[in-house]
């Protein structure tokens, strides 16, 4: 059976999750995060694409991404091909990486937008790796925190959904991501109303 064509939005990002083979380990050691992220550069300047937000676990990575040229499909058949050449070549090991094909959903409103990385960001202190989720290297969160810019970042389409000077959209996102989760849920209607304009 052939396989469903993915849709493809140019001018909206989508919620990109890549697992391990049999969700067995991507990420051995900081050479091989360093590399990911190194791979994401080398393929951004063949095929330009926007990151919101990302986190790389243990055993899968997420990206909140767009593309405006090129199919997302198309950017991530090349991230996973050049990561997986290099993940077999070091371990001195063949076959599949990727446990399969990447999952992706779209993300159409601003909420959405919000939630999902917020949901990106807090992967590691759901995970029981960090306490609090700028403690986590290998997240964009802390340049949300700290810098104007980070790798491959666009941290506008987020920061820009609150009001305020720069130092505000920032102190307001760290209340959203810190907002208490109840039975697994976000409380996020509550503070949603009240940072965004």
């Amino acid at each position: 059976m052939a396989r469903k064509k993915r849709i493809w939005e140019p001018d909206h990002f989508y919620h990109i999750v890549c697992r391990g083979n049999r969700r067995d380990a991507l990420f051995n050691d900081d050479d091989d995060f360093k590399t990911f992220l190194h791979i994401l550069h080398q393929v951004n300047q063949k095929i330009p694409f926007e990151l919101a937000s990302y986190c790389f676990m243990t055993n899968h990575f997420h990206l909140q991404m767009r593309s405006k040229e090129q199919p997302i499909s198309k950017v991530m058949s090349l991230i996973n091909k050049r990561y997986a050449d290099y993940y077999n070549t070091k371990n001195k090991m063949t076959g599949h990486v990727f446990e399969k094909r990447f999952y992706d959903k779209f993300i159409g409103t601003k909420h959405g937008m919000l939630e999902i990385s917020r949901y990106i960001h807090l992967n590691p202190v759901e995970a029981g790796i960090v306490r609090k989720a700028e403690h986590y290297r290998w997240s964009s969160y802390r340049y949300y925190l700290h810098t104007t810019s980070g790798p491959l970042l666009n941290m506008n389409v987020v920061l820009d959904y609150f009001s305020g000077n720069e130092a505000e959209k920032r102190g307001k996102y760290r209340e959203f991501v810190s907002v208490p989760v109840v039975e697994g849920v976000p409380v996020t209607s509550r503070i949603l109303s009240n940072i965004i304009p």
